[in-house]
């Protein structure tokens, strides 16, 4: 069977393929000139780059979180989910082309293509893994992983792999509520792997990371840095935040 190199929307150009969603973590700085601006000028600016997040492209979807106090060199998260990558891009394009825009920098940027689980099985946690499809959950809470594996991980044969994996999947198991969502950066972006996990609170996540540590698995990790709390916010409200307004 021929192999066809992947298109801009992430699959095999001429095979039929399940949909596989790319997700973009962009994680902007506010730079301090804007709050000097005049207050009418701001609200003006505001009110254009709100409409921007409120109406991305079609099969784009968005989620806005505040990271005020939480991460030094970054205020706020726009996560993007869309099949086709030129969404995503127009989309970038039209906040970065507003007023608003003028006054932002890209603190930090992960790009990832979903895809099924090759450990799996039949098995599935959540909505993660069984498809190429990622779709949010809307907790209060997303925390953003960036992950990369040692190259000895991938000289292991496929079935060792699968039961140190397994472990990995029962321990998740134990905290139903944590949803993650796998993006797969090999070839588009520098990490191996751009994670993010929505849950109730921190404290559940915190929990779970630290029963993960022990793992035979674990072993296997070069990267897992740097990590970001996020919490969700609307457009509007996270904007504010940004601001210095309470």
């Amino acid at each position: 069977m021929t192999t066809h190199p992947p298109g801009p929307t992430g699959e095999s150009v001429g095979e039929t393929a399940e949909p596989r969603d790319f997700v973009k973590y962009t994680f902007f700085h506010l730079r301090p000139e804007w709050r000097n601006l005049p207050v009418d000028q701001r609200k003006v600016a505001k009110e254009r780059f709100v409409d921007v997040l409120d109406h991305p492209p079609t099969d784009v979807l968005v989620r806005t979180y505040s990271l005020v106090g939480l991460k030094a060199g970054t205020d706020f998260l726009v996560w993007s989910i869309g099949p086709d990558l030129r969404g995503i891009q127009e989309f970038h394009a039209r906040l970065f082309g507003t007023p608003l825009g003028g006054y932002l920098d890209t603190a930090y940027s992960y790009l990832g293509l979903a895809r099924r689980s090759e450990y799996l099985g039949d098995h599935a946690h959540g909505g993660e893994g069984a498809t190429g499809q990622r779709r949010p959950f809307d907790l209060p809470y997303l925390f953003v992983y960036p992950f990369v594996k040692k190259r000895e991980w991938y000289g292991l044969p496929f079935e060792e792999r699968r039961r140190i994996m397994g472990e990995h999947f029962r321990i998740g198991h134990k905290y139903p509520k944590v949803q993650i969502h796998t993006g797969y950066s090999f070839g588009i972006d520098n990490m191996e792997f751009i994670l993010s996990f929505e849950a109730e609170t921190p404290a559940e996540f915190l929990d779970l990371v630290n029963d993960l540590r022990p793992t035979e698995a674990s072993r296997y990790t070069a990267l897992e840095t740097p990590i970001f709390t996020c919490i969700l916010t609307s457009p509007r409200r996270m904007l504010d935040l940004a601001e210095g307004l309470p």
